[in-house]
């Protein structure tokens, strides 16, 4: 007998909006003015947190932060497609995206000084807290995305990750399992090139790496991760088919990591400045910001009254995180277990000498 070809697959990838500023018209979302326009604003937004956030690092006034610079189109875009009836995992990197659906600056900046009264989640937000085990917020989101069908909620359920995260074994049995159930449930791999300090392509021998979704059943996407239209179409698309029940849906965004992995790193050790030079002329905002003043929704004053406006946001936010009085160091133990272990009590009498 000859040989059967059973399946064969072909990857999408989606652009819209080039590093001129020039967007592909028959692709172009419908967007409003205002919804460009907020766009942008969020760009500022995440920018200026960062930017406050390392600055408050490096003087000691929070702790470990890991930088969302190069990544505001992979986040807000994304975000900007969902509902607030729509269930959110993160990970670790997702500032622009907590940000993006109205949670509160001061609380990011709390949880990041080691505060953890910061992932208490706003009772209007469907967004859980940050995930700083890599990958293990995949199953969480595909166990949400079952109890979402099993109960006929009309939502959709999107877990955010890095490409490092696709080499845990969580991913895969997330992915497997989403598959098999045809669940409402949207993956957003922000493919920044780096896991910490190994790149991609000691990560996957994939050429892409969207087209794994293809090995559990259901559609993967690749989308410029940088093109801020491209990835809300993408995001749009996905989480109004899980909606209709339709199923899962993998989204890959090549974007870059423009800071170091964490304060905590130092990436001019394994990465070259011309690299990082090279995607800097990749800059989302950028890029649409040339796109709003071909179209006549960008000017001068218009960017600097915005810029004026969310640095006042911040510098309020800053205030407020920081004359929040500071937790009982007691709490640690009080909220780990029901009873304290023997080990515990002696660290609490430790902890009042």
């Amino acid at each position: 007998m000859p040989e059967e070809i059973i399946e064969s697959f072909q990857i999408r990838r989606l652009d819209i909006l080039n590093e001129k500023g020039e967007a592909d018209g028959p692709l172009m979302p419908s967007l409003s003015d205002d919804l460009i326009k907020k766009m942008y604003e969020l760009f500022i937004l995440l920018r200026t947190f960062d930017r406050y956030a390392l600055n408050l690092h490096a003087e000691g006034r929070i702790g470990t932060y890991a930088s969302v610079l190069g990544q505001e189109a992979s986040q807000a875009g994304s975000a900007l497609a969902l509902e607030k009836s729509d269930w959110i995992f993160p990970s670790f990197r997702e500032s622009g995206v907590y940000l993006s659906m109205g949670f509160p600056p001061r609380m990011l900046l709390q949880y990041w000084s080691g505060d953890e009264r910061g992932s208490r989640v706003p009772d209007d937000l469907n967004i859980f807290p940050v995930c700083v085990p890599v990958g293990t917020q995949v199953p969480h989101a595909v166990g949400a995305a079952a109890a979402a069908k099993y109960k006929g909620d009309k939502i959709a359920v999107v877990s955010y990750f890095g490409d490092g995260g696709t080499s845990k074994g969580d991913f895969h049995e997330g992915l497997n399992m989403a598959g098999v159930m045809k669940l409402p449930v949207v993956f957003i791999c922000q493919n920044n090139h780096w896991a910490i300090s190994v790149p991609l392509k000691q990560q996957t021998a994939s050429k892409t790496i969207a087209q794994k979704a293809y090995a559990y059943g259901f559609d993967g996407i690749q989308v410029d991760g940088n093109d801020v239209f491209a990835v809300y179409k993408a995001t749009k698309e996905a989480v109004d088919k899980a909606r209709q029940g339709g199923g899962p849906t993998f989204i890959e965004c090549v974007t870059y990591r423009m800071s170091d992995h964490t304060t905590a790193d130092d990436a001019k050790r394994y990465r070259s400045q011309e690299e990082v030079d090279m995607w800097k002329s990749k800059d989302p905002l950028l890029r649409l910001k040339l796109f709003m003043e071909k179209k006549g929704l960008w000017s001068e004053q218009y960017g600097k009254e915005i810029e004026e406006k969310t640095k006042e946001i911040i510098e309020k936010e800053v205030r407020e995180k920081e004359s929040t009085k500071d937790p009982d160091p007691k709490d640690m133990f009080t909220y780990t277990y029901t009873n304290l272990t023997p080990r515990q009590v002696k660290q609490m009498k430790d902890l009042e000498v």
